[in-house]
């Protein structure tokens, strides 16, 4: 075995050689760490978790950052608020409150490309490399990409951003590992991958600031017209960002207090989706405004998540695929037939165990994934009818008291109904993502429809959507809640 370089790395290089400041000894991303890791492992393999399928032959969709050389072979990228596109830098700007003293740590993660090679022995003793290779004991090794995770700390006194941004390397060395599997080998080789990070601090008012940290691939691409998949082999894949430090507080992005919006409106990240870490209401989540958020613990991702996002703890564990529901992933994975899961174990070892995890997985573990209740939210909007005739459910001619087409519910005073004209203000943290395309745009409510928790949604159409009348006609709208809707003018009467 020759090996040229570690794996995986933690320092705190804003200067050479400095420690990790006395108070900062411990780690704030503890309470993140679980969403981070499936930032990381985002699309790694997905299911079936073979080889030869498809969707697992073009991997590694989400911030992924090569070299600028091939990036921008055909023009310069368009900038995008979440890494599904292929660039070659990210950069994250937030806002930030501090007290004098302030440090601010910043860890850069990735994962590092790994070329597995299955080589054969001949007769001569030499090694040359095929697709595949099954040795004495039955087992089957293919060759396939793997990645390695990566990671550099960075520490910076926040006095030391105002004088001039900071910059350091944060690449990941190359390295060479051999694995002897008697009728041949597995080698697996990582190639050198050129990063650098850039964090730069601006004061906007006493104790406020806004932060920008930017890691973009410094290297060179040998061939610009290079496949993909030759040019990933010197590209950070699943790259994020996590800020957190010692007497700093994060706004949330999304849902800044209101004294800050405008400000927060300013920050313009690119690439990547800053969100608060770690669980609601802890450590000072409501802003000193009274309102909005904001926390110790900032994830910069490139797919965009709500603020303190969670890994659902009836999870037992990650599926690596794209938004994975565990249940039916579960029960798609327990179907698979015993050749396939022969090729699923031979194609990489994550594959391998979470097939040993499914297969055995306990009835009453399998049993908490087919779903589960979080909240039951009271209704605060009085609607026009009395309680008694509001059941909390309603079904198409279940109820003769209860009609989405005809109910009404008052917001500001105001009856809204069908054919009731208002303007969207989607409240952002914990809402649907997309929502915030559709802030400040104007609709057409649709129904008044009762959930089984006994809240309320309006259906609306939104004026300017094209296909608006194909959605009214399948029955396809976006739902809010009455606080999330203002009544437009005389326009808001519903229709009779």
């Amino acid at each position: 075995m020759a090996d040229t370089g570690g794996g995986s790395g933690s320092a705190c290089v804003a200067t050479p050689g400095r420690d990790i400041p006395e108070g900062l000894s411990g780690d704030p991303f503890t309470q993140v760490g679980a969403v981070a890791d499936a930032v990381l492992y985002e699309g790694y393999l997905l299911y079936p978790y073979r080889r030869s399928s498809a969707k697992n032959r073009v991997r590694w969709q989400f911030g992924v950052l090569l070299p600028r050389t091939w990036v921008e072979a055909d023009g310069p990228v368009a900038e995008g608020v979440s890494g599904s596109a292929d660039s070659w830098y990210q950069r994250t700007e937030c806002l930030v409150r501090a007290v004098p003293g302030a440090v601010l740590r910043v860890r850069v993660r990735y994962l590092q490309l790994q070329r597995k090679q299955v080589e054969a022995r001949g007769e001569d003793g030499r090694h040359r490399p095929v697709e595949s290779l099954r040795t004495d004991d039955g087992t089957a090794h293919l060759s396939f990409d793997e990645a390695v995770p990566y990671e550099v700390e960075l520490c910076h006194p926040l006095e030391e951003l105002l004088r001039g941004p900071c910059t350091a390397e944060v690449g990941a060395p190359p390295a060479v590992e051999t694995e002897n599997l008697g009728a041949g080998r597995v080698v697996r080789r990582r190639e050198r991958v050129r990063a650098r990070t850039t964090v730069a601090a601006e004061e906007l008012a006493d104790g406020l600031y806004r932060l920008s940290v930017r890691t973009e691939n410094a290297g060179e691409a040998p061939d610009t017209r290079a496949p993909r998949a030759r040019a990933l082999r010197q590209a950070l894949l699943a790259a994020h960002t996590l800020l957190g430090g010692k007497g700093l507080e994060f706004v949330s992005q999304t849902d800044p207090p209101a004294a800050l919006r405008e400000r927060a409106r300013g920050c313009r990240s690119a690439f990547t989706f800053p969100v608060l870490g770690g669980p609601a209401g802890e450590n000072g989540e409501a802003g000193k405004d009274g309102d909005g958020a904001t926390g110790p613990v900032l994830l910069s991702a490139p797919i965009i998540l709500p603020d303190h996002p969670q890994v659902a703890p009836e999870s037992p564990g990650d599926l690596h695929d794209a938004a994975e529901i565990d249940e039916i992933l579960t029960l798609r994975t327990m179907l698979l037939t015993d050749e396939e899961k022969a090729e699923a174990r031979a194609t990489d070892p994550r594959a391998a165990r979470i097939l040993d995890r499914v297969d055995t997985m306990p009835p009453e573990v399998f049993a908490k994934l087919h779903g589960a209740i979080r909240s039951l939210t009271p209704v605060a909007t009085p609607v026009t009818q009395p309680p008694e005739a509001r059941p909390a459910w309603w079904q198409e001619g279940g109820d003769a008291g209860l009609s989405p087409t005809t109910d009404t519910v008052a917001v500001d005073g105001v009856p809204l109904g069908t054919g009731s004209k208002v303007r969207l203000n989607p409240r952002l943290r914990g809402a649907d993502a997309q929502d915030m395309f559709l802030v400040g745009r104007t609709a057409e409510v649709a129904g008044v429809f009762h959930d089984v928790d006994g809240s309320v949604h309006l259906a609306v159409t939104v004026d300017d959507d094209p296909a608006a009348e194909l959605h009214g006609w399948y029955g396809r709208f976006h739902y809010f809640r009455p606080e999330e809707l203002q009544p437009l003018g005389d326009g808001a009467e519903p229709r009779p």
